[in-house]
């Protein structure tokens, strides 16, 4: 892995402080031109960090994190405003922590889930979120997120024990 330039650490530092969407967009833009992956991955994150549904830490929070992510991974990829319309719905009915326990139940992965492993975000999927928040989803729901993500190649210790610097 290569050393970050004096620029790069710079904007990493900016880009922590920052909470306009907009300018953290930017940043991925030109991180990408610049070929600047860890700029990129941190506008990225930070993006998906920073909005109105609910506080940070918390179950909602880490739920419309992932919503958030995936909406904008989509919008960047077909150049137009990506909706999950459905799992916004099902969050409107019956609220995030039921909506992820049905989702992560079902026998078959989510479209979400395959999008953001295929993305190389695993640590962004509603099982993830499942493992994050052991107080708040039952064993079976917890056992259910551990096999669906060990059958996607996670490595689950790994995704809730991050090495720093990854």
């Amino acid at each position: 892995m290569r050393e970050l330039t004096k620029i790069e650490r710079a904007a990493l530092v900016s880009i922590a402080a920052t909470d306009d969407p907009d300018r953290l967009r930017n940043y991925i833009a030109n991180a990408r031109r610049q070929s600047s992956a860890a700029v990129e991955r941190a506008a990225f994150l930070r993006l998906c960090e920073v909005q109105p549904e609910a506080n940070p830490g918390t179950v909602e929070h880490d739920v419309w994190q992932s919503i958030h992510a995936l909406e904008e991974m989509l919008r960047d990829e077909r150049g137009k405003t990506v909706r999950l319309t459905r799992s916004r719905q099902k969050i409107g009915r019956d609220g995030e922590a039921k909506t992820v326990s049905d989702l992560t139940m079902k026998a078959d992965p989510s479209a979400g889930f395959t999008d953001l492993i295929e993305r190389g975000h695993p640590e962004l999927t509603f099982e993830a979120v499942v493992l994050r928040h052991p107080k708040t989803f039952d064993r079976a729901v917890q056992s259910a997120a551990r096999d669906r993500l060990s059958k996607a190649n996670v490595n689950v210790d790994e995704l809730l024990n991050p090495v720093e610097g990854n």
